[in-house]
């Protein structure tokens, strides 16, 4: 059994957005989709909800975005 980078999807209010993707992104979020679906025992998972957390989880490994938030973030305090 492999272990994907995503687990469980979490309920939360959404904010809309309209995106488009390469069909090649989608044929893989369809295939992400149907693996985790196996993997977490959550039936019908869409796609489209595999976005935000992918999104989130890239922007929270991605070093230097977190250091140029802390540095930002910084700069509005002082």
């Amino acid at each position: 059994m492999s272990k994907l980078k995503l687990s469980a999807l979490e309920d939360d209010k959404p904010v809309k957005m309209t995106i488009e993707l390469p069909a090649a992104v989608h044929r893989d979020l369809q295939a992400y989709a149907e693996a985790l679906s196996h993997e977490t025992n959550q039936s019908g998972i869409e796609p489209a909800k595999l976005i935000p957390p992918m999104l989130a989880r890239f922007m929270a490994t991605d070093r230097a975005f977190r250091k140029t938030r802390r540095t930002s973030s910084s700069q509005k305090t002082s």
